[in-house]
């Protein structure tokens, strides 16, 4: 049994986002490509004396712990018997309410920590998607197609691509675009093989309220569409973080150049899919 374990957490992005259809419970159904890119923060684990969580990095909580800590929430969702004590380190180098899955990835990765320190023996993925609806994919950490509302993760092939991220310097919670996009009318996807990628799977749905509510990243999106080489431009998750697609390294260096010239205080980011291994 392992006393201490290092977990690298990655950010996701989401290549596309279609709502399917509102419950009677008040949640949406969803349909998203999913790929995992080498952004990642870093969660320490050991056992010890007492418990105590503490965060640290560029994107750490600013009074030190968050008021709805996920690794808090996963502790009272396992319910661990007999009690453990742990000291739980994390390095915020995600940045938070962006669509890049800062809290699930943390979720995710401290539930694979415990597996792997033999505290706990994960179970099946959804299971814990009433912890967090992107952490049954961030469990199962490839390229996958999620349907439901985040339960149901099936493994996807999606191209090589290199990535520049741009944060808006305002920040988007979750809750709060779904209740914003409940007050449009949505052309809800009809998908005759729900298991494979169709041509009706592009561009995220959460886009369509910016125009009205979110003027700045539209103008960001837009500004990244129009970049040289630019394969696609998205909003990841429900944002507020953007992002572009190019074939090589080198192109999506000089987008950044570009954009920096004219966002010098927006923080960006140059990554890769593709590069996780199990």
């Amino acid at each position: 049994m392992q006393d201490n374990e290092t977990i690298y957490t990655p950010a996701k992005l989401n290549l596309f986002l279609k709502i399917t259809e509102k419950r009677d419970d008040g949640y949406h159904n969803i349909r998203s490509g999913i790929t995992f890119i080498n952004l990642f923060d870093v969660i320490e684990i050991k056992r010890s004396a007492k418990m105590k969580i503490t965060y640290h990095g560029p994107y750490r909580p600013e009074n030190g712990f968050y008021s709805n800590c996920i690794i808090q929430k996963t502790l009272n969702f396992l319910d661990l018997k007999p009690r453990i004590n742990l000291e739980i380190n994390i390095k915020k180098n995600i940045p938070v309410q962006a669509g890049l899955g800062s809290a699930s990835t943390n979720a995710a990765g401290f539930i694979q920590g415990l597996d792997k320190m033999q505290l706990i023996k994960i179970q099946e993925i959804s299971t814990y998607v009433s912890l967090g609806a992107d952490i049954p994919s961030f469990l199962f950490a490839n390229n996958c197609l999620v349907r439901g509302i985040g339960d149901l993760v099936s493994e996807q092939y999606f191209p090589k691509y290199y990535f520049l991220l741009v944060k808006p310097s305002i920040n988007f919670s979750t809750k709060e675009m779904y209740k914003k996009i409940s007050t449009i009318n949505l052309q809800l996807t009809n998908v005759e093989n729900e298991n494979e990628i169709n041509e009706e799977d592009t561009g995220n749905d959460f886009e369509k309220i910016l125009h009205n509510n979110f003027r700045v990243v539209q103008e960001i999106l837009d500004f990244l569409d129009n970049l040289n080489e630019t394969i696609f431009s998205r909003m990841t998750g429900s944002g507020s973080c953007c992002y572009a697609a190019f074939e090589t390294k080198k192109l999506a260096n000089e987008a950044q150049v570009n954009f920096q010239s004219t966002y010098p205080e927006l923080w960006t980011f140059v990554g890769e899919n593709n590069t996780i291994n199990n």
